[in-house]
This record gives C-alpha cells, sequence and structure tokens, in this order.
C-alpha cells in the first residue's frame, strides 16, 4: 500500500484493506432478554447486515445496523460495525464518528481501535494510527490483522527495519501467514533488498491456490497483487544498469 491500509492510496492502503481484510466486522450477540426473542431478531439481523455488506449492499447493511443501534443505542460493537461498513462505502466522517461513539462506550474495544487506525491511515493521519494500533495490541497481543496494519504504516513511513520487526513477531502467532509475508515481501521490496523480497514473494505463491480456483475471492486477489509486485521487481531489475 503506498497510502495506506484498507482503504486510502496506493499499494499499501488498498492491499491492506482488500487483501487482509484488516477491518473487523464483529457479530457478537446482546444477552438475550427475558423472552429471549430479541436476542434472536437481533443476530438475524447481523447476519444480514454482514451478508448485504459482503455483497456491496451497503445502503441495506447500514439500514440493518441502524435499527440494531435503535434497539441498543449502548452496543458498542454495532457502532463498530456501522462504522466500519460507512468507511467501506467512502462515507470517512459518518465512519470515523461511528468508530469514536464505539470507545466512548466501550474502551476496551480493540476492533475499534484497529479500525479507526485504518481510517487515520487512509487519510494520512499516520501517527495517530500507529496510536491506535499500539492500543489495539495492548488490548489484545496477539490482534495479528492489527500488527499486519501496524507495518505497513510503518513501511509507509519508511521505517522499514522497525516494520520487518513488526511482521516478524506476527508470524510468531501462526496466523494470516501468506499475507505477512506477502507485506514483508513488499517491505523488503521498497527497502531495495530484493533477494529477500522475491524469497518472501515466491513464499505466498507457493501457499495460496492456482489461479484455476477462484473460489478463495482474498487468495485470488493476493496472488495478483504478489504477482504484480514480482513483475515489478523483475522489470526493475533488468533496467539495473
Amino acid at each position: 500500500m503506498n497510502s495506506h491500509s484498507f482503504l486510502a492510496s496506493g499499494d499499501q492502503q488498498n492491499n491492506r484493506y482488500k487483501f487482509v481484510s484488516n477491518s473487523t466486522f464483529d457479530a457478537q450477540e446482546h444477552e438475550t432478554n427475558s423472552s429471549g426473542e430479541s436476542a434472536l431478531g437481533d443476530s438475524y439481523l447481523r447476519s444480514c447486515a454482514l451478508r448485504s455488506a459482503q455483497q456491496g449492499d451497503f445502503t441495506e447493511a447500514i439500514a440493518l445496523l441502524t435499527q440494531l443501534i435503535h434497539r441498543h443505542p449502548q452496543n458498542a460493537l454495532d457502532y463498530n460495525n456501522r462504522g466500519l461498513i460507512y468507511f467501506q462505502s467512502g462515507a470517512m466522517p459518518k465512519a470515523l464518528r461511528d468508530y469514536n461513539t464505539a470507545l466512548q462506550l466501550n474502551p476496551n474495544l480493540a476492533n475499534a481501535y484497529n479500525n479507526r487506525a485504518n481510517y487515520y491511515a487512509a487519510t494520512g493521519e499516520l501517527a495517530a494510527a500507529l496510536a491506535d494500533y499500539d492500543q489495539a495490541l495492548d488490548l489484545n497481543p496477539s490482534y495479528v490483522r492489527a500488527r499486519i496494519n501496524r507495518g505497513i504504516t510503518l513501511r509507509d513511513l519508511e521505517q522499514y527495519e522497525e516494520a520487518i520487526e513488526n511482521f516478524e513477531v506476527a508470524l510468531l502467532f501462526g496466523q494470516l501467514e501468506g499475507h505477512i509475508w506477502a507485506e514483508r515481501g513488499r517491505t523488503y521490496h521498497l527497502w531495495g533488498d530484493w533477494n529477500c523480497a522475491i524469497a518472501d514473494y515466491r513464499r505466498v505463491l507457493t501457499q495460496l491456490p492456482s489461479w484455476d480456483s477462484r473460489s478463495d475471492v482474498f487468495a485470488y486477489r493476493l496472488r495478483l497483487q504478489i504477482d504484480n509486485w514480482l513483475n515489478e521487481l523483475l522489470f526493475t531489475s533488468d533496467f539495473d544498469w
């Protein structure tokens, strides 16, 4: 991502959002009330909102989450989820407002710090983004998506060595290795260590499904991004005289 995480300008931004799904839609349920019916209805609305968002129907997803917020105005998760949909739909001020509300209601919601950090990254406020990623990791040290996003932010700041160290720590948790190798490879690439970059890119490609398998959209897009980065690197090396 050249501009930053889940949505911004440049490789790094767009890559973080597209491939890592850095933001988090939380489907956690409310406690049931005396009849138990509200909880069932809430779960259904949440699943419908998630489905609508995945299908790109952001208007419907926002409407469903707004209905949940009207039912439970003190639920931080619904504000966080609606903020994420606003963010994905490009309604940035509304996204920030909902993230702030979520954190006012629950200052310990690590997902909301990560999502708000993605907002700051997308708007070029990288210092604020790092502060929120750090807060998310203080609350949940095993939050790998936040670690990946933090590493991308450090890379955007051209703090390549610290970014590499960040990705090394992320690998210790045994999650999302392909995404971590991809972002570490991109960091080596931009830092000028092309041998390490190629090694990481090829490591990712060996783990991904073939081009013939497009059922996993995220894996397909990651393979496409890696191929583009690898071709960019190899093309550049051909003219390095």
